[in-house]
C-alpha cells in the first residue's frame, strides 16, 4: 500500500504502441520498476485524475521532497484506512461472498496475492512476476504464487515453442551482429558498454550493474583505448537523447552520468 500511496501524477506513462505503463517509485524494497496497465485500469486512473483536487505539491513523508502525489483529496494524501475502506466497499457492491455466504472481507494484501497467483498459474514466468512485484529474490515471489504441475508443463511447452521459433542456427564463421541503428532506437532500456551493447525490457528495470566499471573511481584506461571510449561516448550521448525524447528521466540521467565519466577518462588521457 505504501507504493500505491507514493505514486505521483507523472507515474502514468504512455509509450504509444507499447501501451500505458505505471512507474512504481522506490518503496520498502528499494526497487523502482515499470508495470504494464490494462485499458480498464488506465481508464479508471484517467477518471480519478480528472476529478482529483488541484493543489500544491506535498512534502514526501520519508524524503521531505515536494511531490505531486496521484492519490490526494482536499489537499492531503489518502491514508491507509481510506484505501482499505474503499476496497471493502468495492467488494460489497460487487456482491462478493465468502464460503459461509457472508460478505467477503478483502484486504490489499489478499488482492496482491491473488493477482500474483493468477498470473503465475496463467503461465507468466517467475522472472517476469518478480519484476512486476518488485521482488529481489525468487523466494519472495514463490510465497505469492503456487504453480500446479499442469501449469508448469504448459509454461514449459509454450516457452520451448517460442524458443524454437525465435532462435536459428548461426552459420560457422558468420556471427550475427546487432543492427546498431535499430538497437539505438528500440523500445528497450539500453546500455552501451566498451565491448558491446545491452538491452532489457522496461518491466525488468535498469540493470544495477550497467556501466559499473566506467563509473568506478578505480577505473583506469590507456591511450590505445581512446578510439573505443570516443565511440562509446557518442553512443551514450545518443542514448541519452533517445531517453529524453521518450520521457525516461531516470534513463536519461543514468546515461548522463556515464557520459560525464567517459568525458573525464578522455580528458585524463590528454593531460
Amino acid at each position: 500500500m505504501g507504493e500505491l500511496l507514493d505514486l505521483e501524477l507523472g507515474s502514468i506513462i504512455d509509450y504509444g504502441a507499447a501501451g500505458t505503463w505505471l512507474k512504481v517509485p522506490l518503496g520498502k524494497l528499494a526497487t523502482e520498476r515499470m508495470v504494464p496497465l490494462s485499458a480498464a485500469t488506465t481508464a479508471a486512473l484517467d477518471e480519478w485524475v480528472t476529478h482529483r483536487d488541484a493543489h500544491r505539491p506535498l512534502a514526501h513523508p520519508r524524503t521531505g521532497v515536494l511531490t505531486d502525489f496521484l492519490f490526494t483529496q482536499y489537499g492531503r494524501r489518502l491514508g491507509y484506512t481510506r484505501l482499505r475502506n474503499g476496497l471493502l466497499a468495492a467488494a460489497q457492491s460487487s456482491g462478493l461472498r465468502g464460503p459461509d455466504g457472508g460478505i467477503l472481507v478483502v484486504t490489499p494484501h489478499q488482492l496482491r496475492h491473488t493477482w500474483a497467483t493468477e498470473l503465475a498459474n496463467a503461465g507468466m514466468s517467475m522472472q517476469a512476476l518478480m519484476a512486476l512485484l518488485g521482488h529481489v529474490t525468487p523466494q519472495m515471489t514463490i510465497r505469492y504464487a503456487t504453480l500446479a504441475s499442469p501449469t508448469l508443463r504448459a509454461a514449459y511447452d509454450d516457452a520451448m515453442g517460442k524458443m524454437r521459433r525465435q532462435f536459428t542456427l548461426t552459420p560457422v564463421g558468420r556471427p550475427i551482429l546487432p543492427d546498431k541503428v535499430s538497437w539505438l532506437h528500440s523500445e528497450m532500456l539500453k546500455t552501451r558498454v566498451g565491448h558491446g551493447y545491452c538491452a532489457r525490457h522496461p518491466t525488468a528495470g535498469a540493470c544495477p550493474y550497467a556501466n559499473i566499471c566506467e563509473t568506478c573511481d578505480n577505473y583506469i584506461t590507456a591511450p590505445e583505448f581512446r578510439g573505443a571510449l570516443t565511440n562509446q561516448l557518442a553512443d551514450v550521448q545518443a542514448l541519452k537523447s533517445d531517453a529524453e525524447n521518450r520521457g525516461w528521466t531516470d534513463e536519461a540521467a543514468r546515461h548522463d552520468r556515464v557520459a560525464h565519466a567517459l568525458t573525464d577518462h578522455l580528458q585524463r588521457l590528454d593531460r
